[in-house]
């Protein structure tokens, strides 16, 4: 597989990636309120038991297309040198997203509730304790990292600074977005910054030619 290729592939699954986040979110039905909204929830997941389930494992894929869409950005900083930041970065944005993941899946028991005959409410009210710490925890640890890859976009200055400053803020505004508790924020804001911070970056992967093995963007390879 050419490096030309490899390039493409890379570009394609960062591009690919907020468009899957903001489709499985926007798919999810709309949560008024502060979440976790019990009747809320309870009447959503009563109007369509079957939507609810797909929405739910659908959001589950989308963050895991966002690991790989940071693997792959991790990929193509560290061919460019930049092997600080997003190495630092790459463990946080992994296990953030895997406890993002556990949120959809405790919204499976007011799914179990209704199929079973009992109070969706009630059991979405009994997660309450666990929901919020999973979301603030899996939030900040996510932050963490991908305020590392925006450190480490700015710092191999692969972007012109006009454009390197739209991406570094609206990966600030991705993770930001994962702290606030609204339905809004989380199934819209977070995927749009998704879209604005790496789009730019999967189309310099895919235009731009990828440095020769042995050379790093702005060097060149000593003969011999």
């Amino acid at each position: 597989m050419t490096e030309t290729t490899i390039s493409r592939l890379r570009a394609g699954i960062i591009a690919l990636a907020p468009m899957v986040l903001l489709a499985a979110l926007a798919w999810h039905p709309y949560i008024g309120g502060r979440l976790p909204n019990d009747s809320a929830v309870a009447d959503a997941v009563a109007a369509g038991p079957t939507r609810w389930g797909l929405a739910h494992l659908a959001a589950g894929v989308a963050s895991g297309v966002v690991v790989l869409a940071f693997l792959a950005v991790r990929s193509y900083l560290r061919e460019r040198s930049e092997d600080r930041w997003s190495a630092l970065g790459m463990p946080f944005v992994v296990i953030g997203s895997a406890l993002y993941t556990l949120l959809p899946g405790m919204e499976f028991a007011p799914l179990a509730a209704v199929e079973t005959g009992e109070d969706a409410a009630a059991a979405q009210e009994a997660l309450e304790p666990w929901f919020l710490p999973v979301l603030l925890v899996g939030a900040f640890t996510f932050a963490l990292g991908v305020l590392g890859f925006a450190k480490g976009v700015a710092g191999a200055r692969i972007l012109g600074p006009g454009m390197t400053g739209v991406v570094v803020m609206a990966l600030v505004t991705m993770a930001a977005s994962r702290f606030v508790p609204l339905f809004a924020v989380q199934a819209y804001v977070q995927p749009v910054a998704a879209l604005i911070a790496l789009w730019p970056l999967a189309r310099l992967m895919w235009t731009r030619s990828p440095a020769p093995i042995g050379r790093t963007a702005g060097t060149s390879v000593a003969p011999g």
